[in-house]
């Protein structure tokens, strides 16, 4: 099974995390961040990862270290996770609707970290949230993931919705590209043979 667990502390975070890329969605996460705790449930769910995450962060000063360790925890766990890189799809695109939500997530799973995040329109906060820390987290995730990762939103207007959408398609494209193709025989996917 493609597992890690990652134990991580810092002076602003600490953080415990257990990551299954071949599970069943099951989840067990407690960041103290509720908005952040329910899209990792979502992208876990649909991406069908087992992910169990515990974290103490310095909520005291805000949510931004909370949000960035746990995308930078959760990069490293999947890179280990993924070894080699042997006969993985490598490459995916999803798009999932929220209600009046659209989001479309590309992904390669390269060895080259780099986000482009399109999501313009997102309201400062949904509920205590900073919506800003969506961009921090998928920032972390990539750099610590060496995953190359585009993230669109075609449009949509409630701000929940809209970050929902993107964890769902997130979960789902990640999921895809790190699927083991038989066909592949255990070859990297890359024309110079190795990612």
């Amino acid at each position: 099974m493609r597992r890690q667990k990652i134990v991580r502390s810092t002076a602003e975070t600490s953080i415990e995390m257990d990551f299954a890329i071949d599970g069943k969605g099951e989840t067990g996460i407690r960041t103290g961040v509720g908005f952040l705790d329910h899209m990792l449930v979502l992208f876990a769910s649909h991406g069908r990862f087992d992910l169990s995450v515990a974290c103490d962060g310095d909520l005291h000063v805000d949510q931004h270290h909370t949000a960035e360790d746990v995308g930078i925890v959760l990069g490293q766990a999947f890179s280990a996770s993924i070894g080699m890189k042997k006969g993985i799809e490598r490459y995916a695109t999803v798009s999932t609707p929220m209600d009046e939500a659209l989001s479309t997530v590309s992904l390669d799973i390269s060895g080259r970290p780099f986000l482009v995040y399109n999501v313009d329109g997102l309201k400062e906060k949904v509920g205590d949230f900073d919506t800003e820390l969506v961009e921090e987290f998928f920032i972390a995730f990539t750099r610590h993931a060496g995953v190359t990762l585009h993230i669109n939103l075609h449009y949509g207007k409630n701000s929940h919705h809209i970050i929902e959408s993107i964890f769902k398609s997130f979960g789902r494209a990640l999921r895809i590209a790190s699927t083991i193709n038989p066909v592949l025989e255990g070859l990297v996917p890359s024309t110079k043979g190795i990612l």
